[in-house]
């Protein structure tokens, strides 16, 4: 778990420097432009302004054209269309902004044009070279991801062919799962091992960290399909279906390309793309930070009231599931008495419960003990919008008895969500209540969007803090 943490925050990182060096080759390639077409770097006001806009522009249009989304497996051409997309349209933006402006006579034609060729050779040169060594990384074992395929016909042969053949794409193999009802006789395929069967598959992706699995079947398997689905239903791991384009005719599906396989995302949401992702990351930590400090005076007085009023600390910390199923420890106000629960156990909070202190017992009604949770949303483990998080141990409980309970953590948990202002709230002591409220949370990863969220965030404010099934 630590090791794909490590890796999931390895790649948050890598997305803030490419960000960062960017906007540092927008900047140098428009320095070095000015100064080859004038010889100096003495730069007046006007050329201050457009040099600023165009970095700008610039990180604006990457980000839109998807040039920080996951780009493991897919071609250099790929990304070289992308950032040619976003640098053509940075400077036509530049250009139009001029002439609305009526200010494009104030700076050199000469000089856009070449700040845009010495951009764009620029960015993709040093993407070009992070590229080798990433892959050269990969090769050696680091930044990896474990893959498992299902198949063991000659579609799933050639897969296992092509993804030894690039070891640079960190996508290592761990062994094959036969679709016969009983394992064959050969103990492995192509020099990896047979791991079992479909039968074996939820313990097999247990066993091995299995990241992804690529199902390689012809579409025929219909049924075969559908059950790694529901043997994945309550896990968040990554599953690919690898088509066998010479037996079906592709229809509009969410596709990647992973050296040169055209591969479906069957489990996957449109709000982990690259824009997408940075839209996300862009609303909660501008959300949070505004509302932490409109809220600071609160957050000081019910500090103090709940050091005054019972014993034990201001906050209360306990694990939870977060995106991609990592544990992180959640803040709340603490609204009960210290008590010891059982290893394992968690007892829900109920109406009337002698554990929740006068103080905690108000907090409860109007959320006021969720406002710690905007820490979380700043250290980038929660969304201010998203499907709440549960306890570990309701996690275990429910993820056998709902169908699809885990995929909510395929995203970030939120702080307020779709279910909340419909008011799946609160205690969730039967199966009937926990099913509406995982219903609610689905819909909303699958229909995610910027317009949505503040949707939620408004209804929030108006009927999601104080609500008759708060405890």
């Amino acid at each position: 778990m630590k090791k794909s943490l490590a890796l999931k925050e390895h790649s948050t990182s890598l997305s803030i420097i490419l960000r960062i060096i960017d906007c540092l080759g927008l900047l140098s390639a428009g320095l070095l432009s000015y100064w080859l077409r004038f010889s100096s770097l003495s730069l007046d006001l006007t050329y201050k302004n457009v040099l600023l806009l165009g970095v700008l522009l610039g990180a604006a249009s990457l980000s839109f054209f998807g040039a920080y989304r996951a780009w493991r497996g897919a071609s250099f051409t790929s990304e070289i269309r992308c950032v040619l997309s976003a640098t053509l349209t940075t400077f036509l933006l530049l250009i139009i902004s001029g002439f609305v402006t009526q200010s494009s006579d104030l700076f050199s034609r000469i000089w856009v044009v070449s700040w845009l060729c010495t951009s764009t050779a620029t960015i993709l040169s040093y993407r070009f070279l992070l590229r080798k060594s990433l892959g050269a990384l990969r090769a050696k074992g680091f930044n990896i991801r474990s893959v498992i395929i299902i198949g063991d016909g000659e579609l799933a042969q050639q897969v296992l062919e092509r993804l030894k053949q690039h070891p640079e794409m960190g996508l290592v193999v761990k062994g094959i799962l036969s679709t016969q009802d009983q394992a064959i006789d050969k103990h492995e395929i192509n020099s990896v091992p047979l791991l079992g069967t479909l039968n074996d598959l939820d313990k097999i992706v247990k066993n091995h960290k299995i990241d992804q699995v690529w199902i390689a079947l012809p579409m025929s398997e219909v049924q075969k399909m559908e059950q790694v689905q529901s043997a994945l239903s309550n896990t968040s791991i990554v599953i690919r279906m690898v088509p066998d384009i010479f037996g079906f005719r592709l229809l509009n599906q969410s596709m990647t390309e992973v050296a040169g396989l055209p591969v479906i995302n069957i489990s996957t949401s449109h709000m982990l793309e690259g824009k997408n992702r940075f839209l996300k990351s862009l609303e909660d930590k501008i959300l949070a930070s505004i509302i932490l400090l409109l809220i600071s005076p609160i957050l000081v007085a019910l500090a103090i009231t709940i050091k005054l009023t019972s014993k034990g600390p201001i906050l209360f910390k306990q694990y939870r599931t977060g995106a991609n199923g990592q544990d992180f420890k959640v803040y709340k106000f603490r609204s009960m008495v210290v008590h010891n629960e059982e290893d394992g156990k968690v007892t829900q909070a109920t109406k009337g419960d002698s554990r929740i202190t006068p103080i905690g017992a108000f907090m409860r009604r109007t959320s006021l003990d969720e406002l710690p949770q905007f820490i979380n949303v700043l250290q980038g483990r929660m969304s201010i919008v998203g499907p709440r998080p549960h306890a570990l141990a309701h996690n275990e409980h429910y993820k056998t008895l709902v169908e699809s309970y885990m995929r909510r953590h395929m995203v970030k948990p939120g702080i307020t969500g779709w279910a909340q202002v419909n008011g799946f709230r609160g205690e969730t002591d039967t199966i009937d209540k926990m099913e509406n409220r995982v219903e609610y949370d689905l819909y909303y990863i699958e229909n995610w969007s910027v317009w949505f969220d503040l949707k939620i965030i408004f209804l929030t404010i108006f009927k999601g803090f104080i609500h008759k099934n708060a405890i």
